[in-house]
């Protein structure tokens, strides 16, 4: 396998007026997860589907495992999977029913459909479930049994569109581990997220997309490093004090603060000679923060840089 799993080249894709990509690059390495992260409507869906063959680019390119999208989307079916945000099997049918049923779905050989069924639904703790219709399932088991009918080909390559939406924090942390486990087996994770703690914990790389555009493409590291070593955020007792507090630091030259609610925020590589800067400017200014919060950047600060608003305000 080549170390490039996904090669995207200017990919566009217009539905009517709106125009959902507009000529992203893009290259996934082999046996990684690779985020994609992106506000509602930023492309990031319409990403995955045509990768995923369902919908076809109206200009550039893209490869999966070298196999062209279009020209050659039979192979490329053939070395995917796909679990979008919201289970796909059915309800009405047990987990093991279910993966059997994609398994005669995907021509396995007949012998193989019990066997393989009975794999995944051991390595991902669904054994005792296993003979349960699934509208009986959890929410945490819903998405596990429908990574499971995501497997049930062993693709190498797997498309993972806001796999843990809806699900908490323990249902979270399982598939968090099971893509994890991927990974390790092999598999190219391509993971789409509005989850930044997520794509932070799992992403070996990011794409923030926004627009159509990909604006950034980098490590999680760099990209927080590129922002800045420290965040300083000095909390007031209301919007009026914060304005006045963010005027004083403008005119004392402290940084370039950002103004946010009763909030400034001020991102350096200069941490601790800044926080001193700015608490003398204040303290000259009158001023007396309510909060005081010194830590490391997030990629939620990343993400507010690149497209000016925090993640949660997108969500839906």
């Amino acid at each position: 396998m080549s170390d490039v799993a996904i090669r995207v080249e200017g990919l566009t894709k217009r539905f009517d007026t709106v125009t959902a990509l507009d000529g992203i690059d893009l290259d996934v390495p082999a046996r990684t997860v690779f985020g994609l992260l992106g506000p509602n409507g930023a492309g990031k869906t319409t990403a995955i589907r045509v990768l995923a063959t369902i919908l076809k680019p109206d200009a550039g390119r893209a490869e999966v495992l070298g196999r062209d999208v279009v020209r050659e989307a039979d192979e490329v079916r053939q070395q995917i999977g796909l679990a979008g945000q919201y289970a796909t099997v059915d309800p009405n049918l047990t987990g093991r029913e279910n993966l059997r049923l994609i398994g005669r779905l995907v021509h396995l050989p007949r012998r193989e459909v019990a066997r393989r069924a009975d794999a995944l639904l051991e390595r991902f703790e669904l054994t005792a479930a296993a003979d349960r219709p699934v509208r009986t399932y959890s929410g945490g088991m819903r998405r596990r049994v429908d990574l499971a009918a995501a497997l049930v080909n062993r693709p190498p390559v797997l498309f993972l569109d806001e796999p843990t939406t809806g699900l908490d924090p323990y249902s979270r942390n399982e598939v968090w581990a099971m893509v994890g486990e991927l990974v390790t087996d092999g598999t190219t994770v391509v993971l789409t997220t509005q989850y930044l703690e997520e794509a932070d914990r799992l992403a070996s790389r990011v794409a923030v997309v926004d627009e159509g555009h990909v604006i950034a493409n980098d490590t999680p590291a760099q990209l927080k490093v590129r922002l800045g070593s420290t965040v300083i955020e000095i909390g007031l007792t209301d919007a009026l004090a914060a304005k006045r507090a963010h005027d004083v630091l403008v005119h004392a030259n402290v940084s370039s603060p950002e103004l946010e609610d009763s909030t400034v925020r001020l991102t350096t590589h200069e941490g601790a000679r800044l926080l001193v800067d700015a608490l003398r400017a204040l303290d000259a200014g009158g001023i007396v923060p309510a909060t005081l919060t010194v830590r490391e950047p997030s990629l939620d600060d990343v993400f507010l840089a690149l497209t000016g608003h925090h993640a949660e305000e997108v969500e839906a």
